[in-house]
């Protein structure tokens, strides 16, 4: 169980669920603040550097998917983890949320026990020994520092494109399944579509612009930087 002293923000306008989860995270060990609206996250975020950073998704003043937008393109928040919160259960707006750069979500009504399972998930995955500068042919991605350089220039990716790029990339050549790459990338306990794995792959083209990233028809994806 995870007990050391991280800083998690929550930002939520509805006050019984601020009481709830900073109750719950501040049990576990965690340093929680706490905000009220879209404007007063994004200047908490900037004063205190949460490594977790938990938004409601219809917030008032910003609502949470415009407060991880502008989170995501600042370089001092391109790895802080990112929970959305939302009453909306439908798949758009979930896929939504995760296109945008947040890690995760929890539905509303919140499952304290839910919430901390996710939360504890997350910094797990972030805890593993990090992984070494992969150079493939013309492409350079450096995990430590979430930079990717095709010819020495640098292209800036989402978290989320850069951690499936990131993925693919450590074996060139292999074809992961659908499954996989959800799993791995996104998280067992995350119920996303198809459809987000191939939307993420068409910005990473557009981006980097070259197709290094091959489809295999019905099966899945593979890193072929040739």
């Amino acid at each position: 169980m995870e007990t050391r002293a991280r800083k998690v923000l929550i930002a939520d306008d509805e006050p019984d669920i601020l009481e709830i989860l900073q109750y719950n995270l501040a049990g576990e060990g965690y340093e929680v603040i706490t905000a009220g609206d879209g404007d007063e996250a994004l200047e908490k975020a900037r004063l205190h550097h949460p490594e977790l950073i938990v938004l409601d998704i219809m917030m008032p003043k910003k609502t949470g998917v415009e407060v991880c937008r502008i989170l995501r393109s600042r370089p001092g928040f391109r790895d802080t983890l990112i929970i959305f919160l939302t009453a909306l259960n439908d798949e758009i707006t979930q896929i939504k949320g995760l296109e945008t750069g947040a890690d995760d979500y929890v539905s509303k009504p919140v499952s304290p026990k839910v919430f901390l399972s996710k939360v504890h998930s997350l910094f797990r995955r972030v805890s593993k020994p990090e992984n070494k500068k992969l150079e493939l042919d013309n492409i350079t991605i450096d995990p430590g520092r979430f930079i990717v350089q095709i010819n020495g220039q640098e292209i800036i990716l989402a978290k989320k494109e850069f951690e499936l790029l990131h993925f693919l990339a450590q074996k060139p050549g292999r074809v992961f399944l659908r499954n996989e790459i959800l799993n791995e990338v996104w998280g067992n306990e995350v119920i996303v579509g198809d459809r987000t794995i191939d939307v993420h792959i068409r910005k990473i083209r557009q981006k980097l612009g070259v197709d290094c990233i091959k489809t295999v028809k019905g099966v899945g994806y593979k890193f072929d930087a040739g």
